[in-house]
């Protein structure tokens, strides 16, 4: 048998849980010294230890989990458990570094206040490029990220089943949803005939007269500054915003400090 400091550092839990645990009826001791108080615990209690953590870390409280461990879950339940658990928190994780990202692109835009660099814009004439598709929806531009980055990847693979190379590179636009939120097109340019199905869709984007057009380096995710210098540029140029930038990528190989994506935005010239 394990004396309670033994158990604990076998378990990697504190001896005061232990005893908590004690009090609350969750992990009773195999034997208590009836002369000195001094709790003795099996190999065995292990498993009712594992599975309490575990159910802890899943968030349910003390109490659900007593009720959890007295209809007897099994441990292929609860694996099922923690597995769901992990991709919740696989999620929030990839979902608070995406903010953080954005966070650190906000700061760098105020830093860089003033300072806007405006050579690097250029006007071009766009001509019609065909894409296939896939659409979603974010609820806003913050929470572009994980929705755009699934859809490239799912895109791919109907291309592949459906035998299509792509002929250019990754098209990204936006639109105005109707309930308020996001239309998020992943595209990729291709020569093949124009279609659609339930949901990869080919078609011919419009020309645009005049687009007022920069390089971006490195993540989207830390596209704000180039973005705003770009706004900068459109205003004290005497132009209008006509829309949502296109976003061309031309380099997304490698770590994504080295991607290159080209934004066009379509302007208007102001009368």
């Amino acid at each position: 048998m394990f004396t309670i400091g033994d158990f604990a550092r076998h378990g990697r839990v504190s001896v005061r849980m232990l005893r908590h645990y004690d009090t609350t009826g969750l992990l009773r001791p195999a034997r208590v010294d009836p002369a000195t108080g001094y709790r003795f615990y099996t190999a065995a209690q292990l498993a009712r230890l594992n599975r309490v953590i575990a159910l802890k870390d899943l968030g349910f409280t003390l109490l659900q989990v007593q009720q959890i461990l007295d209809e007897k879950v099994t441990a292929e339940e609860l694996r099922a458990m923690l597995r769901l658990r992990r991709a919740e928190l696989e999620t929030s994780m990839t979902t608070t570094a995406a903010r953080l990202t954005q966070v650190e692109a906000r700061l760098r835009s105020i830093e860089s206040e003033g300072q806007m660099p405006s050579n690097d814009v250029v006007l071009k004439t766009l001509p019609s490029v065909r894409v296939a598709e896939l659409t979603g929806s974010a609820p806003d531009f913050t929470a572009i990220t994980p929705v755009i980055q699934p859809l490239f990847g799912e895109l791919l693979r109907h291309l592949a089943a459906a035998g299509i190379t792509p002929s250019g590179p990754a098209v990204a636009y936006y639109e105005d949803a109707p309930d308020g939120g996001i239309l998020v097109h992943a595209g990729v340019e291709v020569t093949a005939p124009l279609g659609e199905d339930d949901r990869l869709r080919i078609v011919d984007l419009p020309p645009v007269e005049q687009a007022a057009t920069i390089m971006h380096h490195g993540s989207m995710e830390t596209v704000l500054p180039t973005v705003q210098a770009l706004g900068h540029w459109i205003d004290a140029n005497g132009y209008r915003s006509a829309g949502y930038p296109r976003e061309i990528s031309l380099s997304c190989e490698g770590d994504h400090d080295g991607w290159v994506t080209e934004l066009q935005e379509p302007v208007n010239k102001l009368a």
